[in-house]
């Protein structure tokens, strides 16, 4: 990889994180009971798309017994759907909620006001690209995770 390339993650990531990022959120400090690291494991989940709850721990670097014990909380607030998959049972699979997506934004370390207000600044075509970009260094981040070897992340 060019290393210009690499600089320019480096610089540009620092930035937009500097410029959306709030203060870390308590648990019992906000209406919807998560702290960051909650809102980090909602922010692994999508509406439609369902995760495998092994490979989530296997992604965030934890023992299935501790991201079962999330999970159920998770669940019993509402903000995440589990089934079994569907060609073995022992496994699940989750989704987010359409509460666990809200209340993902509202605990996230980046204020959606914030968020908002820096894609505001940009023409919608530039804000469509700017997803995408952001979307595609998002899945080459989760491919490489994968093939890396575990490391504790929590």
């Amino acid at each position: 990889m060019s290393s210009p390339s690499v600089r320019a993650i480096q610089r540009f990531y620092p930035q937009i994180y500097l410029a959306c990022h709030v203060d870390h959120v308590r648990t019992k400090s906000n209406r919807y009971h998560l702290s960051a690291h909650d809102a980090a494991l909602l922010a692994h989940l999508d509406e439609c798309e369902p995760v495998h709850a092994t490979q989530l721990a296997r992604h965030l670097g934890v023992t299935n017994s501790t991201l079962s014990a999330a999970l159920k909380r998770m669940e019993t607030l509402g903000y995440l759907a589990r089934r079994p998959h569907p060609r073995d049972r022992r496994h699940a699979e989750l989704t987010l909620t359409t509460a666990g997506a809200e209340a993902m934004s509202r605990a996230s370390v980046l204020d959606r006001r914030r968020v908002g207000a820096v894609l505001a600044r940009l023409a919608a075509a530039d804000q469509t690209r700017a997803i995408a970009g952001l979307a595609l260094l998002a899945k080459a981040a989760r491919e490489f995770q994968a093939e890396a070897p575990r490391r504790k992340r929590w």
